[in-house]
């Protein structure tokens, strides 16, 4: 795991300030501590820091073919590098290093572009083609490494994070008005926006590549499924099914054991990762390290099952203890790193969760991320399959009354009364035929957070709907998926990438070093998802069916059993009352609302003034207020604290 940096002249050799490509590199040390390179040639400059994991003493980037015509810098894993190295030593390519980024540029010389689809892994990467005069970029299919790149007259710079884009002369960092109101709505902007003007990600699953005076970003990968009627004709057994994917998962966990550096695990008490952490404690033989995070409140705190699934597989286990003034204290550091406004605080315990790791001395942990949307794990599947329930019959009360049965975590709303929760979910609900059905209460109630926007920046969205942008780019196939299907790829292509595997994944992971490997995201697992059946995934208000049947009898029988309850951390609370950090009233102060100009002072006044009470009113008040202060301390520290360089251009030794 790394950080990689660069630029590209696209049709000529570029004027970069000198030590440009350093400073670069420099913004990314956090990413990558063990060792850094650089190589400036000519019109092209890749820049690379490193965190050793595979041939430690070996893997120095940029790497090259021997004779210099084809380099790379590499952020990631490639899993299958074994395999893969075997299948190009066949082919007659001779091997210099252990290391899994000389696969890369040995499967390029022999399949060129076509090379990524080889390629099973978590990564980003610069690819330098000497002869060719070709940059290409490539990100991995799930979108679980950031590659982000802007254009700045005829030379085009890439980086792993913001943060070094903007020590490019001539890049400045300013808010998008649309990724607002994006990240306003679904927790996220969409790709290949980023929440900065002129700065874009290649998404997840395609290449940009860079050639002849122009370049373009093309999909090499795309997450699909089959249309409803090749469900009705899939004549596989559940046990058939079930024995398949348990022998898929493990090979994809025995993949992402592979290291020479130790292979911890992360714990949160739930199904997902407690099946990771078992058949990894399976295919090590090795005691494993695991890690958890305890809340002090007992609505979020999920330490009784970490603990119970510590006790079955005799792991060696470490926690935080994770309170609310935690939160609040080190909240300004992960927005620094999530470069994005985020509506939760949940990325923040994960922060701490990664430091503790470091501070036991590991880099790379495997986590239970990704099934939760591959096998329909959340409620929001159940809810959805409610509402259409309920939408055959809208007058129906017995059919209504199945609400109450979803969301057992949430004590307020088990709470509200049936009147309450009919009048809640009855949002567009009879609008079945909405490609967006499935997620249309989750974005109304975000939503409600934008009616604090500014009444100039709302004026600059004049006619601008992220609903319709969101649907007209979803696939042609999209209306024949079965409905499951289509509220599943929502989560996996969008949510995912755009929110948990970046905010609560990459980023404040690799803020101290730390690899998160994800086997449910292997794509050949993704892929067979989502060719199983809807019958066997959600059956009646069960979540991942089979894929408990497949894996269950290597977790207790408590997890087992234990009905979802997903990551939560605690919100508004944290930031009033007794130590309560300066910077909250700073940022939220009218003048200062004011002086940055997203927000509507009064109204903002009104919300601090209520969550400082503690009447902030369920989830719209709580990502209002988080959303809010995350947008403030973006400004702080990308826009107000960062002077746009301006050091003349001037042509620099070629290295």
């Amino acid at each position: 795991m790394c950080g990689i940096a660069g630029y590209f002249g696209l049709s000529g050799e570029p004027s970069v300030p000198a030590g440009t490509l350093q400073r670069m590199v420099g913004a990314l040390r956090h990413r990558g501590p063990d060792d850094h390179g650089i190589v400036e040639e000519g019109r092209v400059g890749l820049g690379h820091c490193r965190l050793s994991i595979l041939d430690v003493s070996g893997g120095h980037q940029p790497l090259g073919l021997p004779d210099g015509a084809v380099q790379v810098s590499f952020n990631g894993e490639i899993f299958n590098y074994v395999e893969l190295r075997r299948a190009l030593q066949a082919r007659g390519r001779e091997f210099r290093t252990r290391s899994d980024t000389e696969t890369i540029v040995q499967a390029y010389a022999v399949l060129g572009t076509e090379c990524v689809q080889s390629l099973n892994g978590d990564f980003a990467y610069a690819l330098w083609d000497r002869p060719r005069r070709r940059l290409v970029l490539a990100r991995d299919r799930m979108g679980v490494r950031p590659l982000y790149y802007a254009r700045i007259g005829d030379t085009l710079v890439f980086a792993s994070e913001v943060k070094a884009l903007l020590e490019f002369p001539g890049l400045r960092a300013e808010l998008d008005p649309f990724a607002l109101e994006q990240c306003f709505t679904f927790w996220f902007p969409l790709a290949p926006r980023t929440p900065w003007k002129g700065i874009l990600e290649v998404p997840p699953g395609h290449q940009l590549v860079a050639e002849r005076g122009s370049f373009a970003v093309r999909p090499y990968w795309r997450l699909a499924y089959p249309e409803r009627e090749a469900f009705r004709a899939d004549r596989r057994t559940e046990a058939e099914v079930a024995e398949a994917l348990e022998a898929l998962l493990a090979d994809a966990t025995r993949l992402r054991l592979r290291a020479d550096v130790p292979v911890g695990a992360y714990l949160s008490g739930g199904f997902d990762s407690s099946a990771v952490t078992a058949l990894a404690r399976r295919l090590s033989g090795n005691r494993l390290r695991t890690f958890s995070v305890a809340f002090e409140r007992d609505e979020y705190d999920e330490s009784a099952y970490q603990h119970e699934v510590v006790r079955a597989l005799g792991t060696e286990h470490a926690e935080i203890l994770c309170a609310g003034r935690d939160i609040a204290a080190h909240f300004p550091e992960v927005v620094r790193h999530a470069e994005r406004p985020v509506l939760r605080t949940a990325p923040a315990p994960l922060y701490l969760l990664a430091r503790l790791v470091r501070e036991h001395g590991l880099k790379v942990v495997l986590t239970g991320e990704g099934a939760d949307e591959i096998f329909a794990g959340y409620d929001l599947f159940k809810e959805a399959a409610v509402r259409r329930f309920w939408a055959r019959h809208p007058r129906s009360r017995w059919r209504a009354a199945l609400l109450g049965r979803l969301y057992p975590w949430l004590g307020g709303m088990q709470a509200q009364s049936p009147d309450y929760l009919q009048a809640f979910f009855r949002h567009a609900l009879e609008r079945t035929d909405d490609p967006l059905y499935s997620h249309l209460p989750r974005f109304l109630v975000a939503r409600r957070a934008g009616r604090f926007l500014s009444a100039e920046l709302r004026s600059s969205l004049r006619g601008y709907d992220p609903l319709e942008e969101l649907r007209a780019s979803l696939p042609p196939a999209f209306g024949a998926w079965h409905p499951l299907s289509r509220a599943q790829y929502l989560e996996t292509a969008h949510l995912l990438p755009g929110y948990i595997l970046s905010s609560q994944g990459d980023r404040v992971a690799m803020a101290h070093a730390v690899e998160g490997r994800f086997p449910f995201l292997d794509h050949r697992v993704v892929e067979f998802a989502a060719r199983i059946p809807p019958r066997m995934l959600l059956r009646g208000l069960r979540e991942k069916h089979v894929l408990r049947r497949a894996l269950g009898r290597y977790v207790p029988a408590a997890i087992l059993r234990r009905p979802k309850q997903p990551y939560r951390a605690p919100e508004s609370e944290c930031f009033f009352g007794e130590g309560a950090p300066g910077y909250v009233r700073e940022l939220t102060a009218p003048a200062a609302i004011a002086r940055t100009g997203y927000f509507d002072a009064a109204a903002v006044e009104r919300l601090v003034a209520k969550c400082r009470s503690g009447a902030a009113s369920g989830a719209a008040d709580n990502m209002a207020f988080v959303g809010i202060l995350s947008t403030q301390l973006l400004d702080q520290a990308f826009v107000r604290a960062r002077p746009q360089r301006t050091e003349r251009p001037r042509v620099r030794a070629v290295i």
